[in-house]
């Protein structure tokens, strides 16, 4: 059994919007329920959080913004855009978010834990250096990320997002860098409406940014297909020193926010080939960030499933018989097809 780490902490509850709002308390009270059943109880090693400090903020978010942040503290709701909101201790908990996944990353890095997965909220691909966007109120993948190469002079960093959404806070914060891989896969042409095929990189970045942009539809079969034939292949000539999880559970086949068909068993392959590459390229190091999910139901089945993947549970069966159906080749391949011409130029392997 790999040691496992979990970030979690009632005080993620304290981000509370006063009227229904997709991205509420109730996403972490079903998941933290679910880690106390029988069976996954006393399995995962929990990890104690601790609030960002402004100066680890200021990695990725300029200090205008922050003291913006700030400003909302004790405000009974302040509304950031139109999608994001903060209520009196949205401040406190964005700043626990970010600090949670910094411990994550701190422990897995110092071979403390095999991996870890951020059980936090506010969730933050979003989050854009001057900006709230989308729920997200800081990035906690990108400062997580940056966090590792300046503190602990990681050269390489790859950060996976397979959310419904572009993450586009976290690749704007990289576009132009070549220590963090940034690799996508969404529904496209949707929110936030960045991450085309064409958005690689720019400068020294040119290359390290890889976007598969999906039309609605897609399930595991298909997802597994993009994972092994594009990010595979690059992950692996690239080589990072530690991997990040974007880790959104609203391609979820009964999301109400989405229109992929993922299910449980479909998320649980997709870590698979995860932990699998990072096995390959660093020891295992990977750390998992909750983004999206906004099916209460799916998403703490679909977590359960990748905590079981991390321990090593699932990894030991191989990928056999646990997707939900064939691939649809019209739904995928011209995708593939593109994405792989144009990255090509970047990627040997590919």
């Amino acid at each position: 059994m790999a040691r496992t780490g979990i970030v979690k902490d009632n005080r993620y509850m304290d981000h509370v919007a006063d009227s229904y709002h997709p991205e509420s308390q109730e996403r972490l009270r079903v998941i933290y329920e679910m880690v106390q059943e029988a069976g996954m109880q006393g399995k995962l090693v929990e990890i104690q959080p601790r609030m960002a400090t402004d100066e680890e903020l200021e990695l990725i978010h300029v200090r205008k913004y922050i003291q913006l942040v700030a400003s909302t503290a004790g405000r009974d709701y302040t509304m950031l855009d139109p999608d994001t909101y903060a209520c009196a201790q949205s401040y406190a908990t964005a700043k626990l978010a970010a600090g949670g996944t910094l411990v994550a990353a701190e422990k897995v890095i110092k071979g403390e834990l095999d991996n870890a997965f951020a059980l936090i909220r506010p969730p933050g691909h979003h989050a854009e250096s001057s900006r709230a966007m989308g729920f997200c109120l800081f990035n906690n993948v990108a400062i997580a990320a940056d966090y590792a190469i300046k503190t602990h002079k990681l050269k390489k960093a790859l950060i996976i997002d397979w959310d419904l959404h572009h993450g586009n806070g976290t690749q704007h914060s990289f576009y132009e860098r070549e220590d963090v891989l940034y690799f996508s896969s969404h529904q496209f042409p949707y929110y936030p409406g960045t991450g085309s095929i064409n958005e690689v990189g720019s400068g020294s970045g040119k290359g390290f940014t890889v976007n598969v942009p999906l039309h609605g539809g897609p399930g595991d079969a298909e997802y597994m297909k993009v994972f092994e034939e594009i990010l595979e292949p690059i992950a692996l000539e690239y080589k990072p020193e530690i991997v990040f999880v974007s880790a959104g559970f609203d391609i979820y086949y009964q999301d109400p926010l989405g229109g992929m068909q993922v299910t449980p068993a479909g998320f649980a392959n997709l870590a698979k080939i995860v932990l699998e590459l990072a096995r390959e390229t660093c020891n295992g190091k990977v750390v998992f960030v909750l983004e999206g999910g906004y099916h209460l139901n799916g998403l703490r089945d679909s977590v359960k499933e990748v905590l079981k993947t991390m321990q090593g549970d699932i990894l030991i069966e191989g990928r056999d018989g646990k997707i939900r159906g064939m691939v649809d080749p019209r739904m995928i391949d011209p995708v593939i097809r593109k994405v792989k011409e144009t990255q090509k130029p970047f990627w040997k392997k590919l």
